[in-house]
């Protein structure tokens, strides 16, 4: 298994696990929280028989990379993102970002520029600016990430239980485009996923990406679920189309916020069109 070493914590380094398969241009996947490149399971086999070389990996604190008990904000998050594209030495490439992934693009792109990046795609995005404030009336109330925190340190597993329940709308699409088993699934990569991430990554979500997208000059895609309930729509999605200029915005009707499986034909049909 692929590992690049982007720091250390002590005696220990701490390293990110990374896929790299297929031929072609590259696009760097980044996925949401509390999931590892796994999540992306529906995309891969779609991106590879387009002909896109397809890298994902698993953020610090997720999945199989290290899980140290520092860095767990967004400039660390891009600087061992910014590591993984130098070590590739990746050129022309895609980034795509899911949910919390999409804050690594917002300020990657703002951060290193686009010298190594051609096109940029935000799914179920965090930016541009998440915490309702007088200069962003549409946002959400800061206190329910608090409230999150506050229930992932008295009980982290069954929370994570409720938290996949509205990240799939499971009561709308469980059985139907959504089984039991991939719930689950979820569930084991979050449980088995560091702790200390989980809480400190849930204030990040907060962070104001309106200056970092200002400086984003590809063109840009916005997918967005109408039925997010994790990042509902309105305080999300709609204001990032409108802070990207010339940016293509598609909602998918009646979509969770875990669109990339529930409505994956939709989805991969408009990022690999997107891509071409």
């Amino acid at each position: 298994m692929p590992y690049i070493k982007v720091g250390n914590e002590n005696s220990g380094p701490i390293d990110l696990y990374y896929e790299d398969h297929g031929s072609g241009p590259p696009v760097v996947l980044i996925h949401g929280w509390p999931l590892s490149s796994a999540s992306w399971e529906k995309q891969l086999p779609v991106l590879l028989s387009a002909g896109y070389r397809v890298i994902g990996y698993d953020r610090r604190g997720f999945g199989r990379s290290s899980q140290p008990t520092e860095g767990y904000d967004y400039d660390t998050f891009t600087r061992d993102l910014n590591q993984l594209m130098a070590t590739l030495d990746l050129r022309d490439a895609a980034l795509v970002g899911f949910a919390m992934g999409t804050g690594e693009v917002a300020r990657y792109l703002s951060t290193y520029g686009s010298d190594r990046v051609s096109k940029a795609a935000f799914l179920s995005s965090v930016p541009p600016f998440l915490a309702r404030t007088p200069d962003n009336p549409s946002g959400v109330d800061p206190g329910i990430f608090a409230g999150m925190v506050s229930s992932l340190v008295e009980d982290r597993l069954a929370y994570l239980s409720a938290f996949l329940a509205d990240f799939y709308n499971v009561d709308v699409f469980g059985g139907n485009r959504v089984s039991a088993d991939v719930v689950r699934f979820s569930w084991d990569i979050a449980a088995n996923s560091s702790a200390t991430a989980e809480v400190d990554s849930v204030p990040t979500w907060l962070t104001d990406f309106r200056n970092d997208l200002a400086r984003i000059d590809i063109p840009s895609l916005v997918v967005h679920g109408e039925a997010d309930r994790i990042l509902p729509i309105d305080a999300t999605g709609v204001p990032l189309h409108d802070s990207l200029p010339g940016s293509r915005m598609v909602v998918v009707e009646s979509a969770p916020h875990g669109l990339t499986w529930t409505h994956a034909d939709e989805v991969n049909a408009e990022l690999v069109d997107f891509l071409r």
